[in-house]
């Protein structure tokens, strides 16, 4: 026999709190109904469910089971329409459960979780059928996510109105803190005054595999504390306090309190005489407790080792009440990891599902019928009236998206002398501000303090620097002080601390805002290139919940010669490549950096967009290289290749051999074609800037996609098909598809090794993508 969801005494009835009456009983009725539909959709979709592969479906019970309390308070008794909530991945099917019974969710989805077109493992907005506010399901990414949906709506609140107010609750496991992300975001000074994060901590000491045995609360408190966290705990239930008050009671809390994890987790899963016997231990107040308990039913007394604060409606509604919205909360709830279900409390419960017994058994003590499982409350009864009041009262008016932004195509400046495609980037944002003022107030840069060194330097000096709060900046009278600092709320650019994955959370939920509120912004991170890897994953997360960004990886590539292997990056060509929902660009010059910057930014905030990866370089390149059609039709034509993945630069008569360069490199291809051609060797260059849309249009030439094929007619010519040898500064492996569009020989030239410090020529040398290696390259692939 197990007790599911137990009552303190005396709960039955309406409960005065600060603020007004919380009516106890119709929510105790209505968490009990997201406890089944929670426990229903998983036992379906793994028990009912035909599943002819055999293949586990899983799902996680026991995890939903210790959010059941307080996600009911929350939704019920707290949220409004403008709060937005990121819920705890394991916990999606609660929060199905909850929408359904708000209406928002049709009852044909309850028996597709998991399903291919169903309710989705993890929360996703992209992807489910019902409001999901937050993409969840990577660890620590989806924790995080409110803080910079705050900062995200602040913005769009204050440039540009619509956003409302709202604050932005983020449901998180306590396994789910030993991510370094999430201490990442919380140590950023920039959240400090963020007053409209809550952060919810279900503390069930439970892992995947085992109870943690050394988590402790009062050491979150302090690291929360630390950090400038308002810190409200939930420790105990009403029936645990009540029982501290009688005689004997203090030494039981101390006694609760100075438990080992798995010695508590094992008092759950004890009979009631187990507990009389473990519960007083052979330590001080020993014989306190025992006459304590002793005057205790079995009922209440089982009751009471269960009775944490996060299974109990009222201490939960008085912590929200509590919030203090002038800085970040952290609200940590006490629970018990299976609550209410036969498995609550065992260490290897975060998997396991009830048996088709335990599942019925289940109905019985809910009154509920495993046959028909999906029955909402009659309209009539308080809980159907409390259901339809809150769905009323929580309802959103739709999205109105903002009148598209006309982004120009070409400023119309040819660069001449010397320049880096890093530099040009700071130039074309300058050059948006007058070109197109109004598509260029949504744009907002985003760095990890490096700013300077990326050269935003005239952009931040021009836009100012986003703030919560103005600050004073005590260096503008400082002469010798280049780069001004000026910190307001209508600034452009934000800067986080040195953690990237912080800054591309950032992008993505500023990518978001076009979906959240109908006013699209153009989020443009910048970082160095080698720790692009280390933002992927929540960048790649970003993307896949809806936020479409910009992000731009320079200096990059062992061109970075001088800082050595720990600063070149290999592999961040082929990962642009590879990523879903993402076009990326490595421009040769500093036209090519502005034609697909400004590409990309046309693509950003709206429903069929699509995020961007700038890959860029502090190698000065001499400008006239590009060799940049004056009359306007070719010069169209020109940035027309270039947004569609790269141009041809050098067309020789009688060609034997195709070089194909990528980037930094173009100036040794095109040094190794000057030097084929003084040997009677004439040879077509290629400057490619887009190997990802050229894979596209390889599959969409096979059927394979939906592109369109004309830039491959335009850059591989049937009737040009030479050898082809491919460099570039990054792995070779990322242009090598290239040879099979005319099924012509290839030599790929890379960087497949770790790099060097030294000069660029010997670095070069090193990795043989030096312009020795591309004409030996191309004279050995000659027939």
């Amino acid at each position: 026999m197990h007790n599911t969801l137990p009552v303190a005494p005396g709960t039955a009835t309406p409960v005065a709190e600060a603020g007004g009456s919380v009516d106890l009983e119709t929510l105790e009725a209505i968490q009990q109904r997201v406890l089944w539909l929670s426990t229903s959709m998983i036992h379906h979709a793994n028990r009912i469910r035909p599943n002819p592969t055999g293949l586990k479906v899983g799902g996680h019970q026991a995890s939903c089971a210790s959010m059941i309390s307080i996600m009911t308070s929350l939704w019920f008794e707290q949220l409004q329409p403008g709060d937005r909530v990121s819920v705890k991945p394991h916990a999606s099917p609660v929060l199905h459960g909850i929408n359904y019974l708000l209406g928002e969710l049709d009852e044909r989805y309850l028996t597709t979780l998991r399903e291919f077109g169903g309710l989705q493992s993890y929360p996703s907005r992209s992807k489910d059928p019902d409001t999901v506010d937050y993409s969840t399901g990577s660890v620590g990414i989806g924790a995080t996510a409110p803080i910079w949906g705050a900062m995200a709506r602040r913005y769009v609140q204050t440039t540009t109105g619509g956003a409302g107010t709202g604050r932005q609750y983020s449901l998180v496991g306590d396994a789910e803190l030993d991510e370094g992300a999430v201490w990442e975001a919380i140590l950023d000074p920039g959240i400090a005054d963020l007053g409209e994060v809550v952060w919810i901590v279900d503390l069930n000491r439970q892992s995947l595999d085992r109870v943690i045995p050394k988590i402790a609360a009062n050491r979150l408190e302090k690291m929360f504390d630390a950090a400038g966290w308002q810190v409200i705990t939930v420790k105990f239930g009403k029936l645990l306090e009540e029982l501290f008050t009688r005689p004997g009671g203090q030494a039981l809390r101390t006694r609760i309190l100075d438990m080992p994890n798995p010695e508590y987790q094992r008092l759950l899963r004890c009979s009631a005489d187990e507990v009389r016997t473990r519960l007083p231990g052979d330590g001080p107040g020993s014989t306190e407790i025992s006459g304590l308990i002793t005057g205790l039913d079995d009922a209440t007394l089982t009751a009471a080792i269960r009775n944490l604060g996060g299974h109990d409606l009222s201490a939960l509604t008085t912590a929200y009440r509590q919030i203090d919205d002038t800085r970040p909360t952290v609200i940590i709830a006490y629970t018990i990891k299976g609550y209410g279900l036969p498995t609550q409390g065992h260490p290897q419960n975060h998997s396991s599902l009830l048996s088709i017994e335990e599942y019925a058994s289940l109905a019985a003590d809910l009154g509920m019928d495993p046959a028909n499982p999906w029955g909402r409350f009659a309209a009539d009864s308080a809980a159907g009236r409390r259901c339809a009041s809150n769905a009323e009262r929580l309802r959103r008016d739709p999205v109105q998206n903002a009148p598209a932004l006309t982004i120009p195509t070409d400023i119309g400046r040819t660069p001449k002398g010397t320049a880096t495609t890093q530099a040009a980037l700071g130039r074309v944002l300058l050059d948006l501000t007058r070109e197109a003022p109004e598509a260029a107030k949504r744009v907002v840069t985003v760095s990890p303090d490096v700013s300077s060194t990326t050269n935003l330097g005239g952009w931040v000096n021009k836009v100012g620097v986003w703030s919560a709060a103005e600050r004073r900046n005590w260096f503008d009278d400082d002469r010798e002080t280049i780069m001004h600092w000026n910190e307001r709320p209508t600034g452009q650019h934000m800067e986080l601390g040195i953690a990237e994955t912080n800054l591309v959370g950032l992008m993505g939920e500023l990518g978001a805002t076009w979906s959240r509120w109908g006013q699209p912004l153009f989020p443009i991170g910048v970082m160095y290139d080698p720790f692009v890897e280390r933002a992927l994953e929540p960048w790649s997360y970003g993307i896949y919940a809806g936020g479409q960004s910009i992000l731009v990886g320079t200096p990059s590539g062992v061109t970075l010669a001088a800082e050595g292997g720990a600063h070149q990056s290999i592999k961040t060509p082929s990962i642009g490549l590879e990523q879903p929902g993402c076009i990326s660009y490595e421009p040769a010059f500093a036209i090519d950096t502005e034609w697909t910057l400004l590409a990309s930014i046309g693509r950003l905030g709206r429903p069929d967009g699509t995020s961007a990866y700038l890959r860029l370089s502090t190698r000065p390149v001499d400008q006239t290289l590009a060799a940049v059609p004056t009359d306007p039709a070719a010069r169209e034509r020109r940035r027309r290749q270039v947004v569609a993945g790269g141009y041809p630069l050098i067309r020789r008569d009688g060609a034997q051999v195709t070089i194909v360069a990528m980037g930094a490199m173009i100036t040794e291809a095109l040094a190794a074609a000057d030097r084929l051609a003084e040997q009677g060797i004439p040879a077509d260059v290629v400057c490619v800037t887009s190997p990802g849309l050229l894979f596209e249009a390889v599959q969409a030439r096979q059927g394979r996609g939906p592109g369109e094929s004309w830039i491959l007619d335009q850059l591989f010519p049937a009737d040009r098909a030479t050898p082809i040898v491919t460099v570039l500064d990054g792995h070779p492996h990322t242009l090598a598809f290239l040879a099979g569009i005319n099924h012509v020989r290839s030599t790929c030239l890379g960087v497949s090794k770790f790099g060097q410090v030294g000069s660029l020529d010997d670095v070069y040398r090193y990795h043989g993508i030096d312009t020795d290696s591309i004409v030996r390259a191309s004279l050995d692939i000659l027939p």
